[in-house]
């Protein structure tokens, strides 16, 4: 086959969403091409990693019932494969109980009757053991959560594309994009030309699409990602099932702290603030914030009572952020064989299969299997930038 030959759809960044939307494209028999900027596998977007949680608790309905369809996917992902992708852990999730973050997510999980079991103060320690649950918080576990293994379901999912035809290329970094009835793509070593293109560039999105035409209200932060050391080993520990975690929010701070055992690092619990400062995607190693730590430190401190109050390992993510944390899953505005899936905010790992097949069905022009209005591109308005 001519690489440089006319593809049905040339999807722009192999993350998890990109992976997942060219899977989907080649499962359909579409003529697909993925091109990613760096070589594969790498650690410099928002994808990398060995574990993520994987959760049902949400505070928008929305999402807790996109998650349904999710959880059947990684199953039949695990089945083509024969990998293990999943391990149920449930998720704890704890907050002031009479704030209105704890209870939207208590609300969600019980209105679509998710198995879910609600933790008193004189039960708490009995389930949860090492964990000091602060007064006037409640607490509550989300038994079908538990931990994706990252890095292992890109690799998965990737394999399977190229099994079924599909064309990789890494360390091809985008430097145009012409729109038309047939899209040209340039890279640092190639043209191609496609019928259709989706952008899933995670922090550049807005470099890639700024040649479109368009500027989304896109806000890249750097997070550090922080493990620390248990003080007896094995007092969280993923073969015991000890459950991954959301504070929705704390003394220190409003924003959500979240955790879970760590595969990567034995003997260590992987806990971090679920916001970050704002950087630059390419200079990201030069923004050397660590207040976010310092509130860690001090919650880590009064939370787990067994580890460490100073992270052993720290090492780095960026999210991009929509100004109401919801994605991007929508047509170009100007181009409909140009569609964009951006903006996952931090939580849009777990998601992948699922974002995968929509913006497939977007690409395809078939009706999308879920509702796509919290995620259409008008809903920001006055803050998107059209130069055309």
């Amino acid at each position: 086959m001519s690489i440089n030959g006319v593809f049905d759809c040339i999807v722009i960044g192999a993350g998890v969403q990109g992976s997942f939307a060219a899977y989907q494209l080649a499962k359909k028999n579409k003529k697909t091409l993925l091109l990613e900027q760096f070589v594969l596998p790498h650690t410099r977007g928002s994808s990398h990693g060995q574990t993520r949680i994987i959760r049902k608790a949400y505070e928008q309905d929305f999402y807790t019932r996109m998650m349904e369809e999710c959880y059947e996917l990684w199953a039949q992902l695990e089945r083509e494969a024969g990998v293990e992708l999943y391990r149920k852990t449930g998720l704890l999730v704890m907050g002031p109980e009479k704030s209105e973050n704890y209870q939207l997510f208590k609300n969600t999980l019980q209105k679509n009757k998710v198995p879910t079991v609600i933790l008193t103060r004189d039960n708490f320690s009995k389930h949860i053991p090492n964990v000091n649950l602060a007064e006037g918080h409640g607490a509550l576990v989300d038994e079908s959560a538990g931990v994706l293994y990252a890095d292992r379901a890109l690799k998965t999912v990737q394999g399977l594309f190229q099994k079924l035809g599909g064309v990789i290329r890494d360390k091809e970094e985008v430097t145009e994009i012409k729109p038309g009835p047939f899209v040209t793509v340039s890279t640092s070593a190639h043209v191609y030309r496609a019928k259709s293109v989706v952008i899933t560039a995670g922090p550049w999105a807005n470099r890639l699409l700024v040649q479109t035409g368009l500027q989304l209200p896109l806000e890249v932060i750097k997070i550090n990602v922080c493990y620390w050391k248990e003080k007896v080993p094995g007092s969280y520990n993923l073969k015991r099932h000890f459950p991954g975690f959301l504070l929705t929010e704390s003394e220190e701070s409003k924003e959500h702290v979240y955790g879970l055992p760590s595969n990567e690092y034995p003997g260590m619990m992987k806990i971090c603030l679920h916001t970050g400062s704002k950087t630059d995607p390419d200079k990201r190693d030069q923004q050397t914030d660590r207040s976010d730590i310092d509130i860690l430190q001090r919650c880590v401190t009064r939370t787990f009572p067994g580890l460490l109050p100073e992270p052993a390992v720290v090492e780095t993510c960026m999210y991009t952020l929509t100004p109401d944390r919801h994605f991007v899953l929508d047509y170009h505005p100007t181009y409909s064989n140009i569609v964009i899936g951006a903006g996952f905010s931090g939580h849009g790992f777990k998601f992948g299969p699922l974002i995968g097949k929509l913006l497939c069905e977007l690409i395809l022009g078939e009706v999308p299997s879920h509702d796509l209005s919290p995620f259409q591109i008008r809903r920001f308005q006055a803050n998107t930038k059209s130069s055309l």
